[in-house]
Formats: C-alpha cells, sequence, structure tokens
C-alpha cells in the first residue's frame, strides 16, 4: 500500500465520525476563549483515537494539544486546528436564505468548525500512517482557540509550545484549492483609556477636562498621521466608551481601540509608537491623562517555501473536492444572494483567477474543482491579519486553503456560516485532511526539505521567535 492510498483510506474511515464533530461544533458557535464544548469535543475524539491530550495550555483553559508518539517520536509534526465562532452571524445551515437560528448569536461564519475537524482528521491519518507504517515520529494536535479574538498562537509560541517541533501544517476554509500564497499583515491592537473631570458642560465647562475631547483628537492626529505612513499599512479604529449619554456633563472618561497592520510585525511596532504618542499629545492637548494597554499582536505570516513544494506536490496528487450536480446548484444559489455592486467584484475575480472566457462557466458551476498550482513569484499581501504567523516565526509552517464554500464567496458573513454545515463543506475538509497528511509523512521522509524549511525561518526570525507582546500580556479570557 502507498502513502497517498493509506492516508486516503484512513481519513474516508473517520469521515462519519469527523463530519458529525463538525456539525456539532457549528451548532456550538462558541465565542473566542470561550470555546468550551468545542474544545471539549475535540479533546474526546483525540483520546479515543490514541492520542495522549493536555488542556489548559499556555494559560488558556480551551488550549490543548493531542499527542502520538512511534517508535523514537522524530521528527515532530505538528497540526494546528481552530474552533471559534463569531458574534452575530447565527444562520441556519446550508439554507441559501438569510435566517438567523437564534436572534443575534454567533455564527461560524470563518468555517472554523471545519477548520478544527479538518486538521483532526489529518492528524489521526498520520497517526494511523505511523502505526502501520511502523515510522519513527510523533504528531501533534495543537488546538488553538480565538483566532477571531485576540488569538492565541502567539501565547502558545511564547510558552514554548512549537520549540520542540520540526514543521506544522495548517489549513483554512477558502474558495479555492491550493497553498495559501498569500502574506498576511502584522497587526497590533491597544485600548486607550482617557481620564478627565467632569463639570457642568453649561454653567462651568472650563473646570472640566474632556475625555472624550481627547479620544477625539486622538482620531484627527491619526487621520492626518495616515499621510506619512507606508502605503501598505492600516489603521483602524473604534470608541469603546464615549463618556456616556448626557451632552450637559463634561466626560471624564473616553476608551478608544485602535489597530495597526503593516506587511512586517517590525513595521507594526514602530507604527504603533507613533499611535501611542499621537494619544499622550492628545491627552496633552485637552488637559487629560490618557493610559496605554497593549492587547493583541500578530505577527506576519509568510508561506514556507520548503514546505510549500511537498503540499503543492500532495494537492496535485489528492486532487480536488468531487463535487455533484447538487453541490454545484446549492453554490450557485449562494452565489445569487449578494448584491449587484459584490457580483461585480465577483465576475472580476473569476475572469483574474481563470480566464474572462471561462466566466459564465464559473458563474454556473461556482465551485473551484481545480488545484492552482503554487507560484512563489506571486505571492501577494493580504490586508487581513492571523496569529499563524506567530507559528511560523518559531518553527517552518504551511497554510493550505481548500474550498468549502462558492467561489467569489464573502468571509465573515452568514452565507459562509451556511455552507460551513453543508455538504460542501464537508467534501472540502476531508480532502484538506488527506492534503495535510500526506504533505506531513511526506515531510518526515525528506530530511533535506526540513533543513531548508528551518533555514528559511532562522532567517526570518534571527534563530530565535520573539513574541511581539511582553511578558506582562496575559491571553484576554473575558472580553469576548
Amino acid at each position: 500500500m502507498t502513502d497517498i492510498e493509506l492516508i486516503e483510506r484512513a481519513v474516508e474511515e473517520e469521515a462519519e465520525r469527523i463530519l458529525a464533530a463538525n456539525d456539532r461544533i457549528w451548532e456550538f458557535a462558541e465565542l473566542p476563549f470561550h470555546e468550551d464544548k468545542s474544545a471539549g469535543l475535540l479533546c474526546g475524539l483525540l483520546e479515543e483515537s490514541g492520542f495522549t491530550v493536555e488542556t489548559g495550555l499556555a494559560g488558556i483553559p480551551t488550549c490543548f494539544t493531542g499527542t502520538f508518539s512511534f517508535g523514537s517520536g522524530r521528527p515532530v509534526m505538528g497540526i494546528l486546528g481552530e474552533y471559534d465562532a463569531l458574534s452575530g452571524l447565527s444562520q441556519e445551515a446550508a439554507v441559501p436564505v438569510k435566517k438567523e437560528l437564534m436572534e443575534g448569536a454567533p455564527g461560524h461564519g470563518c468555517g472554523h468548525c471545519a477548520l478544527g475537524t479538518g486538521a483532526l482528521a489529518a492528524a489521526i491519518a498520520v497517526k494511523k500512517y505511523l502505526e502501520e507504517f511502523r515510522k519513527d515520529g510523533t504528531i501533534i494536535y495543537f488546538g488553538c482557540p480565538a483566532e477571531e479574538g485576540a488569538g492565541s498562537k502567539q501565547f502558545m509560541a511564547r510558552a514554548g509550545m512549537f520549540d520542540d517541533v520540526d514543521f506544522v501544517y495548517t489549513w483554512h476554509p477558502s474558495t479555492a484549492n491550493q497553498v495559501d500564497p498569500m502574506h498576511s499583515n502584522a497587526i497590533m491592537g491597544a485600548n486607550f483609556y482617557f481620564k478627565g473631570l467632569t463639570s457642568h458642560a453649561g454653567a462651568t465647562p472650563y473646570l472640566g477636562r474632556s475625555a472624550l475631547d481627547s479620544a477625539e483628537l486622538m482620531s484627527v492626529g491619526c487621520n492626518y498621521l495616515r499621510e506619512h505612513i507606508i502605503p501598505e499599512a492600516r489603521i483602524h479604529y473604534a470608541y469603546i466608551d464615549a463618556g456616556g449619554t448626557a451632552p450637559n456633563v463634561v466626560q471624564d472618561h473616553a476608551t478608544v481601540r485602535y489597530e495597526v497592520r503593516a506587511p512586517y510585525v517590525s513595521q507594526v511596532k514602530e507604527l504603533y509608537e507613533r499611535v501611542v504618542n499621537v494619544a499622550k499629545g492628545a491627552a496633552m492637548m485637552a488637559g487629560t491623562t490618557v493610559e496605554c494597554e497593549l492587547a493583541m499582536a500578530f505577527t506576519e505570516y509568510i508561506p514556507n517555501m520548503a514546505l510549500a513544494s511537498v503540499a503543492d506536490e500532495c494537492m496535485q496528487e489528492i486532487g480536488a473536492p468531487d463535487w455533484t450536480d447538487e453541490d454545484y446548484r446549492l453554490a450557485r444559489e449562494f452565489l445569487n444572494t449578494y448584491n449587484e455592486q459584490t457580483k461585480t467584484m465577483i465576475r472580476k475575480e473569476i475572469i483574474d483567477k481563470y480566464g474572462e472566457d471561462r466566466l459564465e462557466e464559473i458563474l454556473e458551476n461556482p465551485l473551484d474543482s481545480e488545484i492552482h498550482s503554487f507560484d512563489p513569484s506571486k505571492i501577494k499581501l493580504e490586508a487581513g491579519s492571523t496569529d499563524v504567523g506567530d507559528v511560523g516565526y518559531a518553527v517552518p509552517t504551511l497554510n493550505i486553503n481548500v474550498a468549502t464554500c462558492c467561489i467569489g464567496n464573502v468571509g465573515h458573513t452568514w452565507q459562509m456560516t451556511a455552507q460551513s454545515c453543508s455538504p460542501i463543506a464537508h467534501k472540502g475538509l476531508l480532502t484538506a485532511a488527506k492534503v495535510m497528511a500526506l504533505a506531513s509523512v511526506r515531510t518526515m521522509d525528506r530530511p533535506d526539505v526540513i533543513e531548508a524549511a528551518k533555514t528559511e525561518v532562522k532567517k526570518r526570525n534571527g534563530g530565535k521567535y520573539t513574541c511581539p507582546l511582553p511578558d506582562s500580556v496575559k491571553p484576554p479570557l473575558d472580553t469576548y
């Protein structure tokens, strides 16, 4: 029996159990750092499959590992799983009409139910490979909570959880089948707490010191700052506390949240310090004080080229999910739920990826049915950010994408929630499991690839992972 035959058989043997777990975690739809039921279900399945489970890691109750070793236990392979949901995205499963299951409740609008269970299937398949081929090695499933919140992987890396790992694979639900060609932005986020002095806004405003004025002055300052930062950088903000609802009282408290992004963590750190200085200046102008609380930070993700070559090879061999006419019909119905502006954008994306001559074909059958070869020269900067980048700065790491939704699907929407518990997502997550498992076992048998992958990481991190958060910043367990 070949490696691919064993991996495909192993995943298919687990399919019923894995798909049931996906649907159950989809139902749980738990917010970041509160994924108790989801983590418990995954831990239970790992234990049933012969893994040794450790929970409550890196100071996070829903962070865990499942480990299986055979022989010498080297090399050590890792697979990352996620399982948190997004607030306000409750939606009925596989229904192409907006219909909340529960008003205002969370939903899996980024497909992390599939991410976590597909990764689990891959880990189990690797375990079976080690046992049946009697290969030395260790496979670790890393349960990573709160990617949609403050993240967990940077805390895990800071705690040394990846120090003894040789390489890591992960995946993400997507519209396309490919080794992820994206270079994500690094990000830092902080809360700025302004404190002032109340007074009667009509009679004695001169005795007051407005915290709200400080927050607004900070916004003005940051808006002027935008002209003087690199074009790829982003500054986002949101008012957390506007000081109250009474305009006749000078507001003595206000809180604003800022997040800054840039292609590299070094650039983000510099930009963050400039934003902090703007906040300090705003407080000085209004006669208030400000406290800056750094709350989250992710390092940029860049594909590991050595691992990408193996994963691309495995994706080509496994192939795309085998879609049915019913899958295409359902995908077409979801595609038609978008407004005309979004559809125009989707048409442009289809032309860019598949060619103008295939536009009507893809619109009629809007599920990716092919594998897009990885081209290192076409890596693009992605506006978003992910804590997978911190794993990639600690150990060789690669992310693959597999279709679990219609072409053109917009993430963090009710449409994604609905499709994440559908036959489309089921086929996609099983395909992802096969690719990750096959890539893992082939990488373990290629020490030259592992060495090349590690050399890439050393060039990037200078020989040691440095967490973008100081040790004083702990996981914000009660924020979400």
